[in-house]
């Protein structure tokens, strides 16, 4: 008897049919109508996205941002940033030199580039107490900008080189206040009035009479700025961009405390003021122009 190839002949010519030379029901020039098309639509796709970016890149400036939508404060940032836990703290006991080698260490590592020498290699002595305004002349760029220089000596005892360990050692630990860059900021305003940093204990709670009697806000004890009055020279400024003013050396200031309670915990507010912008409670980011850090100096004595 014949075997019935009905139903498996039609499933073959749905993918190959011998007769009308269709491979999946299409012939070979209906296959390169179709293949052409899609190529040329896609290249056509490509095209228009290529064009785009161009357009886009063309209206951009490679060494600042054309548009900001940064904060007009600042934040601000310490240095050494980190303690064991990872978090804005220094906490260590003086006696033992494991507890705050670290932070020596990441302190070194911070200030080198700010050495006397390297300073003198790569940037200017600018005229102090005025910005530091570098024009362009019409389409010709001023690139690459000048960059003053800040030494790391101006940082007087806590620069680490009169005292390498920052005094860690003596339970006068030094910390460094640095403000982040924002390009084209003045901050001393149209007066000019220099920047500078203002620190005090920080309250959690509400300190009644009596805790007051007691000296509770006295925790942190008295602090020296370097430079003095903690502040930032308006030379450094304006900010032109990291691609534009590639040697510029951020204004630091360091802030040495003298006498504080030993085994106790101090929460310290260090905060940022300046003629350019003013801080508000209610700002946006409520930690904009100023940092907090927790404070512990440990003495077995």
């Amino acid at each position: 008897m014949a075997k019935d190839d009905g139903k498996g002949g039609s499933w073959k010519e749905s993918i190959w049919n011998s007769r009308t030379k269709e491979f999946l029901g299409r012939t070979a020039s209906s296959w390169g109508l179709i293949i052409l098309f899609y190529v040329a639509f896609y290249i056509f796709l490509a095209g228009v996205f290529i064009l785009t970016m161009y357009v886009m890149l063309q209206l951009l400036d490679d060494n600042k941002p054309k548009y900001q939508d940064r904060l007009g404060i600042p934040g601000m940032m310490i240095r050494p940033k980190h303690g064991p836990n990872g978090f804005l703290e220094i906490d260590y006991m003086m006696e033992d030199t494991e507890t705050w080698d670290m932070y020596v260490q990441a302190l070194d590592q911070f200030l080198s580039p700010y050495n006397d020498t390297e300073q003198a290699k790569k940037n200017y002595e600018c005229t102090p107490d005025k910005y530091f305004f570098q024009s362009d002349s019409g389409s010709v760029r001023n690139y690459p900008k000048r960059s003053c220089q800040f030494n790391r000596s101006i940082l007087g005892e806590c620069s680490g080189l009169t005292d390498r360990s920052y005094g860690f050692g003596d339970g006068q630990p030094c910390v460094i206040i640095k403000l982040n860059r924002v390009v084209g900021m003045l901050p001393g305003g149209k007066d000019g009035e220099a920047p500078f940093v203002t620190c005090a204990p920080r309250r959690y709670k509400v300190v009644t009479e009596e805790e007051a009697e007691e000296g509770e806000e006295d925790k942190m004890g008295q602090v020296m700025f370097f430079p003095p009055n903690g502040t930032y020279n308006l030379m450094y400024y304006p900010y032109y961009g990291k691609k534009a003013q590639v040697n510029y050396s951020q204004p630091l200031v360091a802030i040495k405390f003298l006498n504080v309670t030993t085994n106790t915990d101090i929460n310290v507010e260090c905060k940022i003021t300046a003629g350019g912008f003013q801080i508000k409670g209610d700002e946006k980011d409520k930690f904009a122009g100023k940092v907090i850090f927790r404070l512990r100096v440990n003495t077995r004595n």
